[in-house]
């Protein structure tokens, strides 16, 4: 997608006197430039995604040209869906949504019609140290997301709200695409933060979580 008459320049100047609230309101009154924009803006989101799963994608013998309008889709169902008035923000959203799309890709190829292909790679392969395999990392439920696990988990409920309570709307931010997988550079990129700010932030929602933690030990 491209922002019509509109150069590199023009549109980062237009971005940065815009909300994406304002953007997001364009884009539901049919405003085409507004999708180009956001898509310009959080083009990153589908970039850093994919390069998450293309070790299995590539494995899968996935065609990137599905992929890719997989992504599209997502990323306009974040558009299409999105509420300013809840905790989450739209790279989070939008990055939700796409990764939500990648997976159901993944979960597609590893049907029995695809089997041949299967037969190279195994979903069932352990990946991580408490024997999680690769297919529960992209099942539907959310047993491996350590974020909803946390939120759902009524023994840490109570806990949850007091971090959320402590942390203000960046760190929560910042929290939530940590417990996605994020890495520092991503999420400096999704959030369009320099490298420090969200270093500083990450090292902030650790300090206020330690004190949360030792204030429920005593």
């Amino acid at each position: 997608m491209e922002c019509l008459e509109m150069t590199n320049e023009e549109i980062e100047e237009y971005l940065k006197d815009t909300s994406d609230g304002e953007l997001i309101m364009l884009y539901r009154d049919e405003d085409e430039n507004a999708k180009n924009l956001l898509f310009y803006k959080y083009k990153c989101i589908i970039d850093i995604l994919i390069n998450k799963y293309k070790f299995y994608l590539n494995k899968l013998n996935v065609d990137f040209q599905e992929i890719y309008s997989e992504c599209n889709v997502g990323f306009s169902d974040a558009l299409n869906h999105f509420q300013e008035d809840k905790d989450t923000s739209l790279p989070t959203f939008i990055t939700l949504c796409v990764e939500r799309r990648i997976k159901g890709i993944i979960r597609k190829y590893h049907r029995p019609k695809y089997k041949g292909i299967n037969d190279l790679f195994s979903l069932d392969m352990t990946i991580l140290d408490n024997d999680v395999t690769l297919l529960d990392t992209i099942s539907d439920d959310s047993k491996n997301d350590p974020l909803k696990n946390i939120l759902e988990d009524e023994s840490y409920s109570e806990l949850i709200k007091m971090v959320k309570n402590n942390l203000t709307e960046n760190e929560y931010q910042v929290f939530t695409l940590l417990y996605r997988g994020m890495s520092l550079p991503e999420i400096s990129k999704i959030l369009k933060k320099n490298y420090k700010q969200v270093d500083n932030t990450i090292q902030r929602v650790r300090l206020k979580i330690k004190k949360i933690l030792f204030q429920e030990k005593k």
